[in-house]
């Protein structure tokens, strides 16, 4: 298995070369960036597994390159590594597309705990990518790039939100059979704690209010385990 690549951006030269050496011991591929202009190039012209940024950098801090990263890939992992320990700067950062937050000094066997947990259980949800992106519903059609529910007999649409739409299209990709509650919380939400089940679980319920209009079409909870995307007949 190749090693897993992983995009470094910090400002302070020595101590981005000290994290890139350790990481790379630890059989990590790692490009290392010296500021957020810098690490968005590198960015667009690799693949990379995980991203480490921090925070307070020239010309474009971390906070705003995780929003852009975020609009090319939004599943890519993000670490913030700051100085700052203020509950704000850390929602602020949760805010922006973080998977964790480490302040600065931190224990480097902790940083690398948490990269080693974060792309476990990345790699253990993946799911192939589908291209198709049109799908039939019983009575309805699904345009998942539009976010576009259409009811076919009296042609109302509903435009869904970007999560209703992702939810809708895994579980129509494991039609009448069951999608794992854990693979749309890491797929979607990227965690699986309480908090984001519960807010899957109103996503659902909205789910089977638009759908409910076709009464061969159900959404079954299996206790547990996840849900079931049934069309009868």
């Amino acid at each position: 298995m190749k090693n897993k690549k992983i995009l470094v951006v910090e400002d302070d030269p020595n101590f981005g070369s000290i994290l890139r050496d350790y990481l790379s011991l630890n059989s990590y591929s790692v490009i290392l960036a010296k500021n957020g202009v810098e690490g968005y190039e590198k960015f667009k012209k690799n693949d990379f597994d995980l991203c480490i940024l921090d925070v307070m950098m020239p010309f474009k801090d971390g906070f705003t390159l995780a929003k852009e990263i975020r609009e090319k890939n939004n599943t890519i992992p993000i670490i913030f590594l700051t100085a700052k320990t203020l509950k704000e700067d850390v929602l602020k950062g949760f805010k922006a597309g973080a998977d964790d937050y480490l302040s600065k000094p931190f224990d480097s066997d902790v940083l690398l705990a948490k990269i080693k947990a974060i792309l476990n259980r990345q790699s253990s949800v993946e799911i192939p990518e589908s291209e198709d992106y049109k799908f039939k519903i019983g009575i309805f059609s699904f345009n998942s790039k539009l976010r576009i529910l259409t009811n076919q007999l009296n042609k109302d649409l509903i435009k869904l939100s970007p999560k209703e739409s992702q939810l809708l299209k895994l579980m129509v990709l494991h039609l009448n059979d069951l999608m794992p509650r854990q693979v749309a919380l890491n797929k979607i939400w990227r965690d699986d704690n309480y908090f984001t089940s519960r807010s899957m679980d109103v996503y659902i319920a909205k789910l089977r209010k638009y759908l409910k209009i076709d009464s061969n079409i159900e959404i079954i909870n299996i206790h547990g385990e996840g849900f079931r995307l049934i069309i009868k007949n």
